[in-house]
């Protein structure tokens, strides 16, 4: 998959040490994934849950930290919509934000 955008996840990574060893973990494995479905996804992942239209809520860092990333299965596309705290994804729509 191409995942739009790397540099949110670093600069997250950067900003909380806890947590930059499990997006860098998520981003490889998304980034040489193949998947043409949720359920690809869900296999990968098997933590993570659906949210919305083609979106998909990952835990990262044992759960400390959300990442829902938005996808387009037909061109192969992830769109990072939302990175934040536990407590920042209980404030937001996981279906609608658009973080970056």
């Amino acid at each position: 998959m191409h995942v739009i955008s790397r540099r949110p996840l670093a600069a997250f990574g950067d900003n909380h040490p806890d947590a930059k060893a499990s997006i860098e973990a998520w981003w490889t494995t998304a980034a040489r994934a193949q998947w043409t479905s949720r359920n690809d996804v869900l296999g990968s992942f098997p933590n993570a849950h659906g949210v919305g239209d083609g979106r998909i809520r990952f835990e990262i860092a044992g759960g400390r930290y959300r990442l829902i990333v938005a996808f387009d299965f037909t061109r192969k596309v992830a769109f990072v919509k939302f990175l934040g705290s536990h407590a920042e994804y209980d404030r937001v729509d996981a279906a609608t934000v658009s973080q970056f």
